[in-house]
């Protein structure tokens, strides 16, 4: 809700400067979501699964799950943040090309899975949450470069418009 009101200001140093302290804070609470969640999941899921089932094999399944979803839950924060300042300069295109290059891309990836399990190659549900996982690191990486190379746009458009003002 902050990127918004920031973007629609007049170009200017001020303006960069805003979206650039709005981008890293955003991205240091989001760092920090994430690794509370990583804590909850790594030590959480241990202790509590005890408390659903006593199955030794179970317990083993959801514990090799643990690091994909761990990974997939750290890098959450960042990725929300990433898309939030996407939307906030209404970089609708970028979202759009990539959640669409997306659809087709991550059902490939659970087909080939599949295919592996339909083979007689054990696939188990960490194996899915590692997919899960690449997909929400390639996600994040891709957004935040993106908000990055936005900023750089940002701050040329800003240097610019201050050139033009004092001439």
């Amino acid at each position: 809700s902050f990127v918004p009101g920031i973007f629609a200001r007049k170009k200017s140093k001020e303006r960069a400067l805003a979206l650039r302290r709005t981008s890293i804070n955003f991205a240091k609470v989001g760092a920090s979501f994430g690794a509370v969640i990583v804590g909850l999941v790594t030590f959480g899921v241990p202790f509590l699964s005890r408390f659903f089932t006593t199955d030794p094999m179970v317990l083993e399944r959801v514990k090799n799950a643990i690091p994909g979803i761990a990974v997939f839950l750290g890098f959450d924060g960042l990725m929300c943040i990433g898309e939030g300042t996407l939307l906030g300069q209404k970089d609708l295109a970028f979202l759009r090309n990539m959640y669409a290059s997306f659809f087709f891309i991550v059902p490939a990836f659970m087909f080939r899975l599949k295919r592996r399990a339909l083979s007689g190659i054990p696939v188990g549900i960490g194996t899915m949450w590692g997919t899960f996982s690449v997909y929400e690191v390639v996600r994040t990486i891709l957004w935040l470069l993106r908000v990055v190379q936005l900023q750089w746009k940002t701050e040329k458009e800003a240097e610019l418009a201050d050139d033009g003002a004092s001439s």
